[in-house]
């Protein structure tokens, strides 16, 4: 048996040259697994989105380790010195500030980085902020789909709100409080009137869960003044038997090669999935090129 109460199973051993995914508390310390501990004990260094932030992290749970800034903008070359060092044999562990690394997060770019270079990379998984407001939210959790923030650009946005408006799967997305009065009316505007779950300050003292539709959501954040961070929930579009279509499960890029296959050009099959789909080509053709 381990100091952790558990048995030393050997994925539990940290060795060098490896990047360790670790998920940190989104709120609430106690939320931290045991195992996070470990690697954040036993790694040579741990890279983070806030060095402030982790450090105090770290100082709450008794641990010294140095600390490096990975963040959205200096992760070209921040990366570059990270991989050095795992591929010179020491070991490393990546945290954001608050939840899973890696997931709107530019952890992303360093895990590419080092799946090309060969380093291995693996995870101390634990709390999400996705997922627990997913389960929180009182809506379909049998197929769901993650949009992280939207785009902030107009033309892009119109773009992911006009594929949203057909996704019939439950969408998760995040916001920042200065931002939430906006996405509500473009999310109103774009889809219509929906079911949708507002979930701030989760696992912290404030917690606070808002199963409402988005025209109250709307209409309450008019006056009041948005708090914490949100995780919104929101109810996929309601099918007319577009769910027992051939295409219902498809990706839009599978939809799109079902009808090459059966023959058509690729222009007629984005127009055929378009219709089906009843979003604008554009979205279709995007999603289908990228």
């Amino acid at each position: 048996m381990s100091k952790y109460g558990f048995f030393d199973e050997e994925k539990n051993k940290t060795v060098g040259g490896t990047l360790y995914l670790v998920t940190t508390p989104i709120g609430n310390m106690s939320d931290i697994t045991y195992r996070a501990v470990k690697v954040l004990s036993e790694v040579d260094f741990v890279a983070a989105e806030d060095t402030r932030n982790s450090a105090r992290l770290l100082r709450f749970f008794g641990i010294t380790k140095e600390l490096v800034s990975y963040h959205e903008h200096n992760k070209k070359s921040r990366g570059e010195e990270i991989l050095a060092r795992l591929q010179n044999g020491e070991s490393c562990a990546l945290v954001t500030d608050a939840g899973t690394p890696a997931v709107s997060d530019p952890g992303e770019d360093l895990v590419r980085l080092c799946a090309e270079s060969g380093v291995p990379v693996t995870a101390a998984p634990g709390v999400s902020a996705a997922v627990t407001a997913l389960t929180l939210s009182a809506l379909d959790t049998r197929r769901f789909v993650f949009e992280g923030f939207l785009p902030i650009e107009k033309a892009e946005r119109g773009e992911r709100l006009a594929a949203l408006k057909a996704e019939t799967r439950t969408t998760i997305l995040y916001e920042a409080p200065h931002k939430l009065k906006r996405t509500l009316a473009d999310l109103l505007s774009a889809l219509g009137d929906r079911r949708v779950s507002l979930c701030r300050e989760l696992t912290k003292l404030n917690e606070k869960v808002t199963r409402t539709t988005l025209s109250d959501a709307a209409a309450f954040y008019e006056t009041a003044e948005p708090r914490g961070e949100y995780v919104l929930i929101l109810e996929g579009a309601q099918t007319s038997g577009a769910e027992n279509a051939p295409w219902a499960s498809l990706s839009i890029s599978e939809h799109v090669e079902l009808y090459i296959a059966e023959g058509m050009s690729k222009t007629d099959a984005i127009k055929r999935a378009a219709k089906d789909r009843g979003v604008p080509k554009n979205v279709v053709y995007n999603e289908y090129v990228k």
